[in-house]
């Protein structure tokens, strides 16, 4: 004999529940999601109060460690890059200095500042421009 159907049925939903799924900006996110996971989160909460400190390593390690997503050169800044790299000039006046914080700027999403501390920039800016650079050159 068929069930009788009452006029009221329930329909599945077709909505989701999750949350769209955020892309982590660093490792203090990736760590977060794996916390939140496995519910130590809530046991760290629970243990040390509300203000457990989970805030301020999420945003340490996203310091420290971000998860960069360069921009592609332009054929200007690769150009400009060639020519900077082949030169192999040992000093770098402010005017190259300008150029190339404004590429590696626009690249890398950073707001970098001139500086007069040559080894902090051949550190940081240069060394990352050349590696860029030469990534580009690989297959050659």
């Amino acid at each position: 004999m068929p069930k009788k159907t009452s006029g009221s049925q329930r329909k599945k939903s077709t909505r989701t529940t999750k949350k769209a799924k955020e892309t982590s900006k660093g490792l203090g996110d990736s760590v977060e999601k794996v916390f939140k996971a496995t519910g130590i989160d809530k046991v760290a909460k629970w243990v040390l109060g509300e203000d457990c400190g989970c805030s301020e390593r999420k945003a340490k390690l996203n310091k420290l460690f971000p998860y960069v997503k360069p921009e592609c050169l332009n054929e200007d800044e690769y150009q400009y890059l060639k020519e900077y790299v082949d030169a192999r000039s040992p000093k770098i006046n402010p005017e190259t200095q300008k150029r190339l914080l404004i590429i590696y700027n626009r690249v890398f999403h950073e707001k970098k500042e001139p500086t007069n501390c040559s080894p902090c920039f051949i550190k940081g800016v240069h060394n990352k421009l050349v590696r860029l650079y030469e990534e580009y050159n690989k297959d050659e």
